[in-house]
């Protein structure tokens, strides 16, 4: 099945930002992971450390306890205006 994957072949836009906001904010991976799990969100460091590389795909409830747990909107963590997408292939 082919998977809808980033400019860049990651699996997610945001993991960079992510990890910037974290580093921002001088808390280590297993520390956000912290802050996630008080909010109910069973995660460990291996779950932050897969996003910000990129590797794991991002739902739009992760976003919403990132946000969260770093105290930022989302426009924080989503910037479209950094992305070019490649343009849609026409089918006639």
């Amino acid at each position: 099945m082919f998977k809808i994957k980033a400019p860049d072949g990651k699996n997610n836009l945001c993991g960079e930002r992510l990890a910037q906001i974290r580093k921002e904010r001088k808390l280590s991976q297993r520390r956000l992971s912290y802050q996630m799990q008080l909010l109910g969100y069973d995660v460990d460091n291996h779950f932050i450390r897969r996003v910000e590389n990129g590797e794991r795909f991002v739902t739009d409830i992760d976003l919403m306890i990132f946000c969260r747990a770093l105290g930022v909107p989302l426009s924080d963590i989503l910037n479209f205006e950094e992305y070019t997408l490649p343009a849609a292939s026409k089918k006639d």
